[in-house]
């Protein structure tokens, strides 16, 4: 139910943004944040509340998040284009490599029912250090993007270093990922 919260936020997100309602904005994205915490909170404290499909529309609700912020973000002119462009195409090649070893790793007949259903787990993909550390640092310059017209700082030289260290980050954890590849991916057996 919080992933789905967080999915149905992520437009009203973008609408706001691209609206420049930059502080109602700021505060539906501290609610979305509120909801991703509470969602891992629940889910590493209480094993009754976990779900094959919690953990599938977990990641998923993040990346929709991500990436309608960082378009609406750069239609509003607070996020450089080649940053967003960086960093919806490694999410892109990432998706498309979960979708191939996904492909791989399900057993014959493959059908879509089985292929769609996400309580049927056949590999799990292990982030690297770098990739955690890129998602960190992507939320805070959404978060420093977002506030900049509130606090009125667009215009700071410490957004356009931050926007330097997030291509960094993204293009280090995309390498990290093609580098190390199968060392990131666990195959669960047994299915």
């Amino acid at each position: 139910m919080l992933s789905m919260t967080r999915i149905g936020l992520a437009p009203v997100l973008g609408y706001l943004i691209i609206e420049e309602d930059f502080n109602i904005a700021l505060g539906v994205f501290a609610l979305a944040g509120l909801t991703d915490l509470l969602d891992g909170f629940i889910a590493r404290n209480w094993a009754s509340q976990k779900s094959a499909l919690g953990s599938a529309l977990d990641p998923l609700a993040d990346k929709i998040l991500i990436s309608i912020l960082y378009v609406s973000l750069t239609y509003a002119d607070l996020i450089p284009v080649p940053l967003t462009y960086m960093i919806i195409s490694r999410d892109v090649m990432l998706i498309a490599a979960v979708f191939y070893v996904r492909y791989r790793t399900l057993p014959t007949p493959r059908t879509l029912s089985k292929y769609f259903n996400p309580c049927y787990a056949t590999a799990r993909l292990k982030p690297t250090f770098i990739s955690k550390v890129n998602t960190a640092v992507q939320l805070i310059l959404v978060a420093a993007s977002l506030a900049a017209p509130v606090f009125n700082y667009a215009d700071s030289i410490y957004l356009q270093i931050l926007w330097c260290l997030t291509a960094f980050t993204t293009a280090a954890s995309a390498y990290s990922y093609y580098h190390y590849g199968r060392k990131t991916v666990q195959v669960i057996k047994g299915r």
